[in-house]
């Protein structure tokens, strides 16, 4: 995979943050029909709230109820109704597919795992956007400077595999030394404890099947910027370039 080089410098490296945040809500936009799609699966499929030849309530009070627009209400029905979840009857509403059963018993990946596995994950993310960042900004000011070094270098070679072999074990394991490390150099010891999280958080999100390619090109940009701000020890630019970062790959799984 061919992945563009960004060279950053500090002057403008905070442009550069801003920037990033303004194009991350801009991917949430994109993907909020495929959040809402996921919630009333997650409401179908696992709670149980609706049963087969239910009846979906009004768009009115569906979109009021799940706060978002009718037209992006409407994007997420068509997307179930693609799958087979909902049927729409003109003049009569939306109902849930008397085929339900059938369609989460068959589904390849079963529809049921992958749910439960996207709700354990969102979880996951969610935790990791608290303490995350905040571990980072710690690290810009504690870490020692063969620390900062030792990271810059696992950094590099995570480059290198997320352009030569973006799915391969290697790079998941790169990526968890990368953040790892970062974590431990804050020296704080219950911090440091979180790194299991972000290991379970990290590989599950590979066992996802959709948004590799668009994390993959997300990641690459954003490593640059989060050694670039660790190495300079700008602990507020590096906590927010977490955060995108986070962002990124979360919203590119259709978690966020």
């Amino acid at each position: 995979m061919e992945l563009p080089i960004l060279l950053y410098s500090v002057e403008n490296a905070h442009k550069t943050v801003y920037q990033g945040i303004k194009n991350m809500y801009s991917l949430q936009n994109q993907n909020l029909s495929q959040k809402v799609a996921d919630e009333l699966r997650k409401n179908i499929v696992i709670e149980k709230l609706y049963k087969p030849g239910d009846k979906l309530p009004n768009e009115n009070d569906l979109s009021t109820l799940l706060g978002v627009s009718r037209a992006t209400l409407r994007e997420a029905i068509h997307i179930l109704v693609t799958e087979g979840v909902l049927t729409v009857y003109r003049g009569k509403g939306t109902f849930i597919s008397t085929e339900m059963d059938s369609i989460v018993e068959t589904a390849p990946p079963l529809m049921n795992d992958m749910m439960k596995m996207k709700i354990t994950l969102r979880d996951l993310y969610e935790a990791r956007l608290l303490i995350e960042p905040y571990a980072a900004g710690l690290a810009a000011d504690r870490a020692t400077e063969d620390e900062i070094n030792e990271i810059i270098e696992k950094g590099e070679i995570l480059q290198e595999l997320i352009k030569c072999a973006p799915e391969s074990e290697d790079r998941i394991l790169a990526e968890i030394e990368f953040h790892g490390s970062i974590i431990k150099a804050s020296h704080n010891e219950f911090l440091s404890r979180s790194v299991g999280l972000l290991t379970e958080s990290i590989e599950g999100t590979f066992k996802l099947d959709d948004g590799h390619d668009e994390m993959s090109r997300y990641a690459y940009n954003d490593h640059i910027q989060i050694m670039d701000f660790l190495k300079h020890r700008d602990a507020e630019a590096l906590k927010s370039a977490i955060i995108i970062h986070l962002h990124h790959a979360a919203i590119s799984e259709g978690l966020m």
